[in-house]
């Protein structure tokens, strides 16, 4: 949490300023028993109708002076709050963005979306309520305290008893909630994630008709948090009959004394009056320093929740300098190249050597789990080989700065993923520079553009999330486009056509070749007829590459890619 701290900077002066202001109104707060003594000692009690307009204009004017401080002192804490959890927000989501996938497949989505939306908020309640209250509440009870001394030194001992038994049962309550509140928010993350797998998976769900053991599984995962959530909440709802057992019992002590010494002469009756208020003002400031408290064990838990995104390095590492070698042979070179997803018993993909020259065409085909996307993703450097290296232009692609290394990549990934705006708007994603003609003609070579005509709007046609309003295989086709409005060095389809029909795959397949010739185009196809054409095929089985030439010499020598193409084609 304490590392957080530093996102205050630009917000310092509110930050001083709103605890200040709060102090300021618990000083006029201080005076209003007083003046509520003089009204009726001075006042009413001697007949004094001067007296009783004159303390109350008093009144009055403590009132607005701390209706005015108070309004302030919110403003302050409101523009900090908001700031700091802004610029927080802002720093995670950037931190986000340099993880890569290894990061953000141990952390998980869920957890991410908990930590920049329902932590965040809890931290800026935190730190809003902290700068208002943190200050103000200590404040008025030892001055209501202090005031009290001032009036009668034995009435005020009461109150020094009370304040004992008040912080006991106060602080008590506060640490057995302390690692319930933490428990709470575990749970949290656990019905978060559930519940996004659901919405994601919703199709599957329904195909399988496993509807209700979902939302058995969701019930019982509710039902514990609300339990939780419920036995926390009597715990805590403890404090308020308590507290208010005990100022009642003081408030009993505090009358007959007072009733005893104003009878012997001892105090007035407004004096009497002023100790009663001064005990309210500290019971009703106990239970706002509770809460208060309460609210920063959440914002500390919440706080130590962002700090641990933040305290995740990203394993990828770029170069600094740009590269300029462009004469190697080859654009891409895998030597020995192993990968082992973290947390993994076995490598994804072993010892793999593959040369790659500028213009050709890969295929990489192999059954299910057999490390075709794990292999792109390397090349790409979505992931680092955990043996041997992958060369682009001759050079360590780890050598490479990130944006660099990213220019030269287009990449069409296996889920289709489009955001909600229009489709120029997403197509844009692959050149900002981009105009309108070169959107179209990237559509048209992805065979999107008769469907984005169609549209209303055309390009402008706006797009749901997920692009939800199209087919699948007008998303694949979008997504497509989107990578070759770029027109990058390298491209990369992994399974990009796995929801197009075979003429319409066949279709872009050939728009590939004439039109992108120049680039070096990676399928990853679990058709044959998608790679069949590929000046290369690499066949992948667990893992490891078991074949690697044309269509025609695998068919002759590798039983893999045999058994992949006759189960597709019939044998004759």
């Amino acid at each position: 949490m304490r590392k957080l701290l530093k996102y205050f900077n630009g917000n310092k002066l509110e930050a001083i300023l709103a605890p200040i202001f709060k102090m300021v109104e618990a000083l006029f707060e201080l005076f209003v028993p007083l003046a509520v003594a003089a009204v009726i000692d001075n006042g009413i009690g001697q007949n004094n109708i001067d007296a009783v307009i004159k303390n109350t204009a008093l009144m009055a004017g403590l009132a607005f002076a701390g209706l005015a401080s108070s309004l302030t002192a919110q403003y302050f804490a409101a523009a900090a709050a908001i700031n700091f959890t802004s610029r927080v927000r802002s720093a995670l989501f950037s931190h986000i963005q340099s993880l890569s996938y290894s990061e953000l497949d141990k952390t998980g989505t869920a957890t991410l979306i908990t930590r920049l939306t329902s932590d965040l908020n809890q931290l800026q309640n935190g730190v809003n309520m902290t700068l208002r209250l943190f200050m103000r509440s200590p404040f008025i009870v030892f001055g209501a305290m202090i005031m009290a001394f001032t009036i009668d030194k034995k009435s005020a001992l009461l109150f020094v008893a009370m304040i004992f038994l008040l912080f006991v049962v106060v602080f008590g309550i506060m640490v057995i909630c302390i690692p319930l509140y933490e428990k709470i928010q575990q749970n949290l993350d656990s019905i978060l994630l559930l519940t996004k797998d659901n919405l994601s998976g919703v199709r599957i769900i329904r195909a399988f008709c496993k509807e209700q053991s979902e939302i058995d599984e969701f019930n019982d995962k509710n039902n514990f948090l609300t339990s939780l959530q419920n036995f926390t909440g009597r715990i805590s709802a403890l404090m308020n009959p308590l507290t208010l057992l005990i100022v009642n019992f003081f408030v009993i002590i505090l009358i007959y004394t007072g009733a005893v010494e104003v009878n012997n002469g001892i105090l007035t009756t407004g004096e009497v009056v002023a100790l009663y208020n001064y005990l309210s003002q500290i019971l009703v400031e106990l239970i706002k320093l509770a809460n208060l408290i309460l609210s920063i064990i959440k914002a500390v838990a919440c706080g130590d929740r962002v700090e641990a995104i933040f305290e995740i390095k990203p394993s990828v590492q770029y170069g600094s300098e740009i590269i300029t070698n462009d004469d190697s042979e080859y654009i891409i070179e895998l030597k020995n190249v192993s990968m082992r997803y973290r947390g993994g018993a076995n490598t994804a993909i072993s010892n793999i050597n593959l040369s790659v020259k500028p213009g050709e065409t890969i295929g990489i085909i192999g059954g299910t789990g057999s490390g075709k996307s794990t292999l792109v993703n390397v090349i790409a450097r979505f992931y680092d080989v955990e043996e041997g290296r992958v060369l682009l232009n001759g050079v360590n692609i780890k050598d490479y700065p990130r944006e660099q290394l990213r220019s030269y990549f287009g990449i069409v990934p296996q889920k289709s993923v489009l955001f909600k705006g229009s489709i120029r708007a997403n197509l844009l994603w692959g050149n900002a520079e981009a105009n309108d003609s070169d959107l179209l003609n990237a559509a048209k070579n992805a065979h999107a553009l008769e469907f984005v005509e169609q549209k209303p709007g055309g390009l402008d046609y706006m797009l749901e999330q997920g692009g939800k309003n199209l087919s699948g295989g007008q998303r694949q086709r979008l997504t497509v486009a989107r990578a070759l409005v770029g027109n990058p060095q390298i491209l990369i389809f992994d399974d990009s056509s796995s929801a197009l029909d075979y003429a319409t795959d066949a279709a872009l397949s050939q728009s590939l070749r004439q039109n992108y010739s120049d680039n070096t185009v990676f399928i990853v196809s679990q058709r044959a007829s998608s790679i069949i054409s590929a000046d290369k095929i690499v066949v992948l089985d667990d893992g490891h590459a078991v074949g690697i030439g044309t269509h025609d010499e695998l068919l002759t020598g590798c039983d893999v890619y045999k058994e992949i193409y006759y189960s597709q084609y019939r044998k004759e």
